[in-house]
């Protein structure tokens, strides 16, 4: 489940990382808390915050999610730390600030 600001972010990315993203989301749906490094990993200094990693990472783009119940929640899509630090930063507090509003 993409959050809608999430899914705006998703529709901006150009058709291959959108492919990339969907097989990654695809990935997570059915082997969920089994999809393990490179794929998915923990983001570190956060509370239960995952980055999904398409194309086992090397893709530059992440979509940042955490188990809410039963769901896999995509809350934010950004860049790869390495290639843009502030930019992966903003992501994940968009992504924190947007499942705060969910969980509430």
């Amino acid at each position: 489940m993409y959050l809608p600001d999430a899914a705006t972010e998703r529709d901006a990315l150009d058709a291959r990382e959108r492919s990339a993203l969907y097989n990654a989301v695809n990935n997570l749906q059915v082997l969920g808390q089994d999809l393990g490094y490179p794929h998915s990993s923990a983001v570190q200094g956060t509370d239960r915050l995952r980055e999904l990693r398409p194309r086992a990472g090397r893709s530059p783009t992440r979509a940042l999610y955490r188990q809410v119940g039963g769901r896999f929640v995509i809350a934010a899509i950004g860049p790869e730390a390495l290639h843009d630090r502030k930019g992966f930063v903003r992501a994940c507090r968009a992504a924190i600030d947007r499942l705060g509003e969910l969980e509430e």
